[in-house]
């Protein structure tokens, strides 16, 4: 029993923690509330931070790939109870997530720079949006289970884990990654772009395009509906590149 009470612990914390650097960090992105944040002036020599920001961004890009990944999680459940590996691998995301935030350097200049207060509040609505978007679709495929909670619960109450069956919810008859457009809206929704906003958008959204393809790649393997629902409802842009919203069966959680 003490086992399984550390694990729960153990997975509450990651997710606690997740929660509370996630917020932060959307509050980060929107240069809202927090000092230091992404657009704060500049005080370093440009190069160097350069390099510190994109070190920073591509260690976080490694650690979700690597951890990601089917063959990593079955070497890596050796280690530590399979129960707890997706709050490990929370809980490094939280990690290096709070890296970023704590270590990043601006970079100075300006992209572009919004006046008008009435399109400056439509794009705080937009950003507000993206990030609204991202938590609703999480919890339309079960946001417990993504971030490790429904796993080190079920073993806190002795029961065997079992997969999710494969649902498209609403959002999910439209686009295949929700979640991922949510982010990319709340990273270019900014009425100041300045170069540091930049170079963080840029490398998030590259890495977001890279990592749905290797998700998809593991989620074809895993799940035999998936081919079908590739050619039946687009990446990212509703409307584009296949059947989306036709002859789809939506079910919902």
């Amino acid at each position: 029993m003490f086992k399984k009470s550390l694990v729960l612990t153990y997975g509450v914390a990651s997710y606690a923690l997740f929660f509370v650097v996630f917020t932060y960090a959307i509050l980060f992105i929107g240069n809202i509330l927090v000092t230091p944040s992404l657009d704060s002036v500049a005080h370093n020599n440009l190069i160097e931070a350069l390099i510190i920001d994109i070190g920073l961004l591509s260690a976080f890009a490694l650690q979700h790939s690597i951890m990601a990944r089917p063959a990593f999680k079955r070497l890596w459940i050796k280690v530590i109870p399979a129960e707890a590996e997706r709050s490990t691998y929370v809980l490094a995301s939280s990690l290096l997530l709070a890296a970023i935030i704590y270590f990043w350097q601006p970079l100075g200049g300006v992209i572009w720079q919004v006046t008008d207060p009435v399109a400056i509040v439509v794009i705080y609505l937009l950003f507000a949006t993206g990030w609204g978007m991202l938590f609703l679709a999480s919890f339309q495929i079960n946001h417990f289970d993504l971030f490790g909670l429904r796993q080190v619960w079920l073993y806190f109450q002795g029961k065997p884990y079992t997969h999710l069956p494969f649902k498209k919810p609403w959002l999910y008859r439209y686009m295949r990654h929700p979640l991922y457009v949510g982010l990319m809206i709340g990273l270019w929704a900014a009425p100041t772009m300045t170069v540091a906003h930049l170079v963080f958008a840029v490398m998030c959204t590259s890495y977001i395009f890279v990592g749905a393809r290797l998700e998809e790649h593991d989620l074809e393997n895993a799940l035999p509906e998936y081919k079908q629902y590739k050619k039946d409802v687009p990446m990212f842009l509703p409307g584009v590149g296949s059947k989306a919203g036709k002859n789809v069966a939506a079910e919902t959680f």
